[in-house]
């Protein structure tokens, strides 16, 4: 009898933080359910009527170039286009909410009321993570698959490239690695500033000034295909990197801009010309290296988030 007694309690106990996080961050919770699915909806949307009324359009409007955009096309462009948006804010969704969560917590006291409780700090910090993270990251699971379902029909062939910012990131694991840091950016930041307007500023700019470096590293993260030939050449739907001319020795030189002057070319023993680009191919490759970047950050940011948060309160 005592042992089926105690067992409710227990349970009881180890589920009291998630439904303290559960209780305090509904309103965030909530909104991010909104979020999801309306942008899932918006999706589905355009893979399916949306982007059947814009082909059947394309198809009769614009087999030949120049044709003016009917309202299916352009209301298949629009969604398309604000999925993806929405897609690439929600690091910083991430970011403000966990800020906001640990600034205002630990602002009001409530954080400390709950270590008064049987909670640890290092318990707290993990719940109040835990939880959003994983329903985060199980809506973003779900958005990249949707995304990649509508790009891989891609019923309207234009303006859509792989190697685009806008595109790049919601159509792979960046999507769900990204808001993994924002929000490990943001609970750092709650912690340093413990004010929830203030956290929550830090904590967007930080997460804007990591993302926005990751984006210019990107296309170094893995090496160049490179093209020779008589002038600039990649194949189409590249992302086109360096190029510069190519001497006797084949050796890559900064291109002299000899036009079509013979004798400066033999002058600088220009032979040839190259071009550096990134293929299609190479998504996966650029896509699965900087995740990789983008988790260790994360690891880092926590990592720093909970070594302060112990010296705070040992």
């Amino acid at each position: 009898m005592t042992a089926l007694a105690t067992t409710p309690t227990a349970r009881t106990r180890a589920a009291g933080p998630v439904h303290a996080v559960l209780r305090l961050q509904r309103g965030v919770l909530i909104a991010w359910a909104m979020v999801f699915t309306v942008t899932a909806g918006v999706l589905l949307w355009a893979y399916g009527p949306g982007g059947n009324a814009a082909a059947a359009d394309w198809k009769r409007e614009c087999s030949a170039p120049g044709c003016d955009w009917s309202a299916p096309i352009t209301n298949y462009h629009l969604a398309y286009a604000g999925a993806e948006f929405v897609i690439g804010f929600i690091p910083y969704l991430a970011a403000l909410m966990a800020g906001a969560v640990v600034g205002r917590e630990l602002e009001n006291g409530t954080a400390r009321l709950a270590w008064t409780q049987g909670i640890s700090p290092t318990r707290w910090l993990a719940t109040t993570l835990a939880v959003p993270a994983a329903l985060i990251t199980a809506g973003s699971i779900v958005l990249v698959l949707l995304h990649r379902l509508l790009y891989d029909a891609h019923q309207v062939p234009v303006t859509w490239s792989w190697w685009n910012e806008a595109t790049f990131v919601p159509n792979g694991t960046l999507a769900i690695a990204f808001p993994l840091l924002g929000l490990a950016i943001g609970a750092l930041a709650g912690l340093l500033r413990r004010r929830l307007v203030s956290s929550m500023g830090l904590a967007f700019a930080a997460t804007a000034l990591a993302l926005t470096t990751l984006g210019f590293a990107r296309p170094h993260l893995w090496p160049w295909a490179t093209i020779t030939g008589s002038d600039y050449e990649t194949p189409p739907n590249v992302l086109y990197g360096d190029g510069g001319a190519v001497t006797s020795t084949g050796a890559h030189i900064a291109d002299p801009m000899c036009r079509d002057s013979t004798a400066c070319l033999k002058a600088h023993d220009v032979t040839g010309f190259y071009s550096e680009y990134h293929p299609a191919s190479h998504f996966w490759p650029l896509q699965l290296v900087e995740t990789g970047i983008a988790l260790a950050l994360t690891a880092l940011v926590l990592g720093a988030a909970f070594t302060l948060l112990r010296r705070r309160t040992a």
